[in-house]
């Protein structure tokens, strides 16, 4: 009989870089986590890449973690110009996005949730259930708040042809997921759990489980989803983090660098230059990381060239 704890649907994908999630692949995109204000710089900082030859609309793989799961769905299905048309408009609208994504005005129960997540100083198995639960238990918005947001932004409901995978953490069992269009999750459920900060949103149904937040998972990135491609572009909020927090240790993204090379990949590494973790879900900051995006993507383009296209 199967271990009840265990769901046997496929969707649990062990961190693992030695299994080769990613074989076969010429080029990945992996794109992390880091909030609504991650979200915008990312699509600038694509957009921009783009406008100068790098298009990581190219990519045959694109893993997406959280924030990097909204793009992820944009930058495979080859709708970026729509996209940061979107975002500029959401931008001049902080009303607007901060009723897609409310984080102000919390409960007390959505606040405990949020706090489990922001101060866990690891990512042992206890631990991420205990965040789990404290997600479950929170007092959030409705469950389907979330994955309307994704498609009023988006403005898809269909998996891309591209491959794309993305990363959620199932609240019972702690274990890390990996949705994709062959896994029988719908797009916007994948996204929107990929999405689902605890405290802030609701665990999303996925299968028979409640799925949260990819992030929670110990990487903000789950870069292992894409070793063995042959090259890998890697896209965190920042390169490393000061203390452990949100699951994640210091020098956490180095190791997913050196994981992928050890699988064999190539690998190019930029982050954005915000510092700032506390206002990640602040609409205000917004445009600021928009500016950000484009202008670290002029000066990133001519150091990717060769890499991404060769």
């Amino acid at each position: 009989m199967p271990d009840a704890a265990s769901p046997t649907d496929g969707l649990a994908r062990p961190i693992d870089f030695s299994a080769a999630y990613g074989a076969g692949h010429r080029r990945a995109a992996v794109l992390g986590g880091g909030g609504v204000v991650f979200v915008a710089w990312l699509t600038a900082y694509l957009a921009e890449l783009a406008r100068r030859g790098v298009d990581v609309q190219q990519a045959d793989l694109v893993v997406g973690t959280s924030a990097g799961s909204v793009l992820a769905s944009v930058v495979a299905g080859g709708h970026l110009d729509r996209f940061e048309k979107m975002i500029g408009f959401a931008a001049t609208r902080p009303a607007l996005i901060h009723k897609l994504a409310p984080s102000s005005g919390l409960h007390d129960s959505q606040l405990r949730g949020l706090e489990l997540f922001t101060a866990a100083t690891d990512a042992e198995p206890a631990t991420i259930r205990a965040i789990g639960a404290a997600a479950l238990a929170a007092r959030t918005p409705p469950v389907n708040l979330l994955p309307t947001g994704v498609f009023a932004l988006t403005q898809r409901r269909t998996w891309p042809s591209t491959r794309m995978v993305v990363s959620g953490v199932d609240t019972y069992t702690g274990e890390r997921l990996a949705s994709d269009r062959d896994s029988g999750v719908p797009l916007l459920r994948a996204v929107a759990a990929s999405s689902s900060v605890p405290g802030l949103f609701a665990p999303q149904p996925l299968h028979d489980r409640r799925v949260m937040d990819g992030g929670v998972s110990g990487t903000g990135l789950n870069a292992d989803l894409a070793a063995g491609a042959s090259r890998v572009l890697l896209l965190p909020l920042m390169n490393d983090v000061p203390a452990p927090r949100m699951t994640i240790r210091p020098g956490a993204a180095e190791l997913e660098v050196a994981g992928l090379r050890d699988a064999g990949s190539a690998v190019e590494l930029r982050c954005s230059g915000i510092t700032d973790l506390a206002t990640l879900m602040d609409p205000a900051q917004v445009p600021i990381a928009l500016t950000m995006g484009r202008e670290q993507g002029a000066t990133d383009a001519a150091s990717l060239r060769d890499f991404w296209t060769g």
